[in-house]
């Protein structure tokens, strides 16, 4: 098992936190947001760690001496979506954590042992432009709905079986050579996908938040300290 964080967007809604550091590495409560993801990676026995860089990339060296950490520059990070940071690390992607670096865990969600593709997801009574994960009577993803509802949510953190991550990079592979993924981020490849994957569960969890601006930073940090 091993772990991808997606970790090369501007950050620009953070600026000027996102100045002279990527969103990533912005600290909540004093530790860098992507740091303190790598440290519950470690508390389940993950190690094997990837991390996408690009703006800024400079600003994640410390990783590499620190945890081990191997880091792949995404060259277009600057005009496309996360959809080709993934493509650049297609061959690691199986048996995968994939976490969006910008996203902070309260408590450790994570865990060793997975039985099948997952979307850890946080439930919304509310949520506008959202991609929401709609769900039968079991608990399996049906679809995902972009827009506006209630419910669950992506939350930034999924896993991947080998199966499944080999049939969602056939459909990176076939957009990348289309041109036609500009626009697109890497879970838009995993909706188109869904007719083809195995079942993918949706796990509810607590403690996780996507901080887009500064004044949900101070807020999150309001409510935990």
């Amino acid at each position: 098992m091993n772990a991808i964080i997606l970790a090369a967007g501007l950050g620009t809604r953070l600026r000027p936190l996102t100045n002279e550091r990527p969103k990533c590495m912005v600290e909540v409560c004093g530790i860098p947001m992507v740091e303190r993801q790598i440290l519950f990676l470690h508390e389940v026995g993950i190690t094997d760690i990837t991390l996408v860089s690009g703006y800024k990339a400079e600003s994640l060296d410390y990783l590499k001496a620190k945890y081990a950490v191997d880091i792949v520059p995404n060259p277009k990070y600057d005009t496309v979506n996360n959809i080709y940071s993934m493509y650049v690390v297609k061959e690691r992607f199986g048996d995968s954590y994939v976490l969006e670096g910008d996203v902070y865990m309260q408590k450790n969600c994570l865990r060793k042992e997975v039985g099948s593709s997952t979307y850890f997801s946080v439930w919304k009574k509310e949520y506008k432009r959202e991609w929401g994960l709609v769900t039968d009577e079991n608990g399996v993803l049906d679809h995902v709905h972009i827009g506006d509802g209630q419910g669950y949510i992506m939350s930034g953190i999924s896993y991947w079986t080998k199966s499944n991550a080999a049939k969602i990079v056939n459909r990176i592979d076939r957009l990348i050579e289309n041109e036609s993924y500009k626009d697109l981020f890497w879970d838009n490849a995993v909706i188109d996908s869904i007719p083809v994957l195995d079942s993918i569960k949706v796990d509810g969890v607590d403690g996780i938040y996507e901080i887009d601006t500064v004044e949900e930073l101070r807020e999150l940090e309001g409510e935990l300290y």
